[in-house]
C-alpha cells in the first residue's frame, strides 16, 4: 500500500511538472499537493530523478533538475500570501538545508558609544578572524578591525558600515556545530543612519546593543523604529556590565516599556561594576566563566549558592513573559508544568522570529567577558535565510508582489545595498536572495535592463577582500566591474522582479561648498559624484540664482566628514559658506483666485484663465492639487497642465525660494481660447495665481525641529540646561543616572550651530549630544522677518 501511494505521488509529481504555466492556474492545488507529497528527505533518492520543468513562456529557456523547487517557485509567483515559510523550509534540498540553517547575517546596531565596534572585535577575535584585539581609541595607534577608514580611527567613531564574515564553532550536545555568520558593523551616530538603514535592510537578524548604566537612550529608539520598519528579529546585549552604576534590569524594563516589545532576561550576571565575572545561563542553570588572558576559555560551573534562588526566580519570570507571546508555553504554565530546556529555546526562537520577544544576554565587551554566549545566542534564536519572509514585486504582472525562495537551484535575485570605491574600481555589496551568483556569470540590471557580466566575487572582512568563485542564496558577497546604484535589482534576466526600494531620510542642513583651486575641479566633481553615488542621504546641486554648489546631508558631522574627505582622498581643499537650513513655507489662510493671463503680440498669443481658491492643507506633510471643474469650461490636458504649474510653484516658494509644504490649490471655473489658449499659458496663470494667492494668505516660515538628546556628567547639568535654555530649547523629559544625566528636548536646528564646541567647553570635554530632524515647526516671527528681508536683499542684488 506504502509503494503504491508513492507511486502516485510520483505520477502526479511528474505530470504537474509537464503542464504549462496555463494548465497549472487551472489546478493550482496539485501544487500544494505536491510539497506535501514528496518527503523532503526523498528528493535525492530518485523519485523524482529527471524530471524536468521547460516552460518557455513563463521561465525562458531555463530547465531545474528539482521538480519541488519549481512548485514552490510557481506558488511564490502566483500567489505568495498562501505559501506558507514552512513549506518553503520543508521543500529544501536536504543538502541546501544543512547548509543554509549553519547561515547567520546579522548586523550590529545601538546608540553612540554603546560598544558596537568592540563587541565585533572580539566576535573576530574568539572566531579566529583576527589574531590580536585592539581597542577602537586604543594607545598602540592600531585602532578597531572594522574601522578601517583613518578618519574613524582618528575620530574614534564609525562613520561606514563594514561587513567581515566569520566560523564560530558551537558546542551542542556534547558535538561540535560550526556556523558561518556575516556580520555588519554599522555606526551609531544619527548622521549615518543611512548606513544602519541599508544594513537592515538585507540582513535577516540583529544584535541591539545597550549600555548596562544608561539603558535605552535616543538612537536605540530610532534603531528598534529601523528594525521594526524592515522585520528584523533581534536579541539584546546589555553592555558594560563592569562599568559603575551597571543596572541591567533597568534596560530590560525599559526595552519593554520604551520600545515596546516583550523583552526577558536569559542570563543573570554573576557580579556587578568590579565585581563583574561572569553569567549564569538561565535555561541550563550553569555558571559560564572566562577564563585566559583575553577571555578565550569558557569554564562552565555550578551557579553560585547565593544565585540560585534569584536564578530561579528570573527562569520563572523568562518562562512567564514566553508564556504571554508563545501558545505551547502558554498551556504548560497555564498547566503549571516545568518546560524542558528544548522547549524553552524553541519557544525564544520562535516568538523571537515572529517579532514578539527579544531574548536579552548580558557581558562586558571591553573586559572580554560574556562574548561567546551572546554569539550561541545568535546562532540559537536568530533566523536562517530560508526562515525570512523576502518579497519582490513582478514588473511583468503589474509589480505584484512575489515570494523570493532562498534555493539554489532557481533563477538569481540579488540586491545592491552599498557601494564602495576602492583601488580596483566600484565595490558593489550584494545579498544574493534567491539562486546563486558565479564568477564570469551574466546577469540583468532591473532599473536599467543593462546586461553585466560578473568578472570578480569577493568576500568581505572589512577592508580586506577574500575571491571567491560562487556565492549561494542566503549569503552576501562582494562584486566589482559592476556599474550601478545603491537599490538596484540584479537578475538572471529570465524573471522580472524588483526589490522594494529602502527609507531614504530628507537632508536637513546644506553648505555651499566650492575648491579653493580652480585646477582641484576635476577631481572636486569626481569626488562629488563618488560620494553621491555611495550616500543617497548626501544630495549635490547647484543654486540656479547664484551659481553655487551646494552639499545636503543629515547634520554638521556629516557634511564635515565629506570635506575632510575630499581633502585626504582626492587632495582638495574647499571653503565652505554659511551652513543653510532648509526652510518651509507654508499658507495660514484660505485665499480665492480668479486670475487671467493675456498677451498679445501680433500673430497667436497666449491666454489662460484660472478660478479657484487656496487653503491650508489638513498635513504639513503634502500639497494637494484638486479640480472641481462642471462642464468642461476648460479641458483635460489643460487642468494637467495647471497641475503642473502648481507642483512647480511649490517647489519655489514666493517668501524664501523654500519648498512650500500644507498648501492645498482648488481650481473650479475658468476660460480658454480658441486660437491663444495652450497648455503653457495655463501653467503660467497657475503659477501666477499661486504667487498672488499664496502671498495673500498670511504665508509663513517653517523651520526644522530636531530631537535632540544631551549626555553629560551630573555635575554639568545646570550648565547644559543653561546652553539650552539660551536656544529657547523646549525640555521634554531629564532622566538622572548615577554619573550622567540626558535631557531630551525639541530645538530648532538653526539655533544649534556651533552647539558642539559649546558643549564641550562647558561640560570639559565630557558632554556628548545627537539630533534626529523631528517636524517642521512655525518660526519666530522675528526670524521670519530677517530671513524674508534676507531673501528680498539677495534677489534686488541679483536684478540690480
Amino acid at each position: 500500500m506504502r509503494v503504491q501511494s508513492l507511486t502516485r505521488a510520483q505520477s502526479l509529481a511528474a505530470a504537474c511538472i509537464r503542464n504549462s504555466s496555463r494548465q497549472a492556474a487551472r489546478a493550482p492545488s496539485r501544487y500544494t499537493l505536491l510539497t506535501a507529497a514528496i518527503p523532503r528527505a526523498r528528493y535525492n533518492n530518485g523519485l523524482i530523478t529527471g524530471l524536468r520543468l521547460n516552460n518557455d513562456k513563463t521561465y525562458g529557456q531555463r530547465r531545474w533538475q528539482s521538480g519541488a523547487a519549481a512548485a514552490v517557485l510557481e506558488k511564490a509567483t502566483a500567489d505568495p500570501s498562501t505559501l506558507a515559510q514552512d513549506i518553503i523550509i520543508d521543500n529544501l534540498d536536504p543538502l541546501e538545508a544543512a547548509r543554509l540553517s549553519k547561515v547567520r547575517n546579522i548586523g550590529i546596531a545601538a546608540h553612540i558609544d554603546s560598544g558596537k565596534t568592540t563587541a565585533t572585535e572580539r566576535v573576530l577575535f574568539y572566531t579566529g578572524r583576527i589574531n590580536s584585539i585592539h581597542e577602537v581609541r586604543g594607545k598602540d595607534a592600531v585602532g578597531a578591525k572594522m574601522d578601517s577608514m583613518d578618519l574613524e580611527r582618528e575620530k574614534g567613531i564609525t562613520i561606514q558600515s563594514a561587513a567581515t564574515f566569520c566560523d564560530w564553532v558551537k558546542k551542542e550536545n556534547g558535538q561540535e556545530e560550526k556556523y558561518h555568520i556575516n556580520l555588519i558593523d554599522t555606526p551609531g551616530h544619527i548622521d549615518f543612519t543611512i548606513e544602519v538603514e541599508r544594513a537592515l535592510r538585507v540582513l535577516d537578524g540583529a544584535v541591539m546593543i545597550l549600555c548596562a548604566v544608561s539603558g535605552v537612550q535616543s538612537q536605540t529608539i530610532t534603531v528598534d523604529r529601523q528594525m521594526r520598519r524592515y522585520n528584523v528579529p533581534r536579541i539584546s546585549f546589555v553592555n558594560k556590565m563592569d562599568r559603575m552604576g551597571a543596572n541591567p534590569w533597568k534596560a530590560v524594563d525599559q526595552i519593554n516599556q520604551k520600545l515596546r516589545i516583550p523583552a526577558a532576561a536569559i542570563q543573570v550576571p554573576i557580579g556587578r561594576e568590579d565585581s563583574f565575572q561572569g553569567i549564569v545561563d538561565l535555561i541550563r542553570m550553569k555558571a559560564i566563566y572566562n577564563e585566559g588572558s583575553k577571555g578565550e576559555i569558557i569554564v562552565e560551573k555550578e551557579v553560585p549558592a547565593d544565585l540560585v534562588d534569584f536564578a530561579k526566580e528570573k527562569r520563572h519570570k523568562l518562562i512567564e513573559t514566553l508564556a504571554d507571546v508563545d501558545d505551547e508555553i502558554a498551556d504548560m504554565f497555564l498547566d503549571e508544568q516545568e518546560p524542558t530546556q528544548e522547549q524553552i529555546k524553541a519557544a525564544i526562537r520562535r516568538a523571537t522570529i515572529a517579532l514578539k520577544f527579544t531574548p536579552v544576554v548580558m557581558g562586558s565587551a571591553l573586559a572580554d567577558k560574556s562574548v561567546q554566549p551572546m554569539l550561541d545566542a545568535v546562532c540559537d534564536y536568530l533566523p536562517n535565510p530560508s526562515e525570512v519572509e523576502n518579497l519582490a514585486l513582478d514588473k511583468t504582472r503589474k509589480e505584484a508582489p512575489v515570494k523570493l525562495v532562498s534555493y539554489n537551484s532557481l533563477p538569481f535575485v540579488g540586491l545592491a545595498f552599498k557601494l564602495e570605491e576602492s583601488n580596483f574600481g566600484q565595490l558593489t555589496y550584494i545579498r544574493v536572495y534567491q539562486g546563486s551568483l558565479r564568477k564570469g556569470m551574466n546577469v540583468f540590471n532591473a532599473r536599467s535592463d543593462k546586461k553585466i557580466k560578473i568578472p570578480k566575487i569577493v568576500r568581505m572582512h572589512s577592508n580586506e577582500m577574500e575571491e571567491v568563485q560562487e556565492i549561494g542564496a542566503g549569503e552576501i558577497c562582494a562584486v566589482f566591474g559592476v556599474d550601478c546604484a545603491s537599490g538596484d535589482t540584479f537578475t538572471d534576466g529570465s524573471l522580472g522582479y524588483t526589490m522594494t526600494s529602502m527609507f531614504v531620510p530628507e537632508p536637513v542642513i546644506s553648505l555651499s561648498i566650492k575648491p579653493k583651486n580652480n585646477k582641484d575641479t576635476s577631481n572636486f566633481s569626481k569626488a562629488m559624484n563618488r560620494f553621491q553615488r555611495e550616500d543617497p542621504t548626501f544630495r549635490v546641486h547647484v543654486d540656479p540664482e547664484s551659481q553655487e554648489t551646494v552639499i545636503s546631508g543629515m547634520g554638521e558631522l556629516h557634511l564635515d566628514i565629506y570635506v575632510e574627505r575630499m581633502r585626504r582622498e582626492y587632495r582638495v581643499d574647499c571653503e565652505t559658506g554659511q551652513p543653510q537650513v532648509a526652510y518651509r513655507e507654508t499658507i495660514t489662510q484660505r485665499v480665492n483666485f480668479d486670475h487671467t493671463l493675456k498677451k498679445q503680440t501680433g500673430g497667436s498669443g497666449d491666454f489662460a484663465r484660472v478660478v479657484g481658491w487656496m487653503e491650508p492643507s489638513e498635513s504639513l506633510t503634502e500639497n494637494m492639487f484638486e479640480q472641481q471643474i462642471s462642464g468642461g469650461t476648460i479641458s483635460e490636458k489643460f487642468l494637467f497642465a495647471c497641475e503642473k504649474g502648481f507642483m512647480a510653484s511649490c517647489k519655489n516658494g514666493p517668501l524664501l525660494g523654500h519648498k512650500v509644504l500644507g498648501a492645498s490649490m482648488v481650481i473650479n471655473d475658468g476660460a480658454t481660447h480658441a486660437v491663444d489658449s495652450s497648455e503653457m499659458s495655463f501653467k503660467n496663470a497657475t503659477q501666477q495665481a499661486f504667487r498672488k494667492a499664496f502671498m495673500a494668505g498670511h504665508p509663513q516660515v517653517l523651520e526644522p525641529l530636531m530631537k535632540t538628546t544631551v549626555t553629560a556628567p551630573n555635575e554639568f547639568q545646570g550648565n547644559v540646561v543653561g546652553l539650552l535654555n539660551k536656544r529657547n530649547a523646549v525640555i521634554n523629559d531629564t532622566e538622572i543616572g548615577p554619573e550622567d544625566f540626558t535631557v531630551y528636548a525639541d530645538c530648532s536646528l538653526n539655533s544649534m550651530f556651533g552647539f558642539s564646541s559649546q558643549l564641550r567647553a562647558s561640560t570639559q570635554g565630557k558632554g556628548e549630544f545627537s539630533m534626529e530632524f523631528s517636524h517642521y515647526s512655525p518660526a519666530p516671527p522675528q526670524l521670519q522677518k530677517e530671513l524674508v528681508a534676507k531673501y528680498e536683499k539677495e534677489q534686488k542684488d541679483r536684478n540690480a
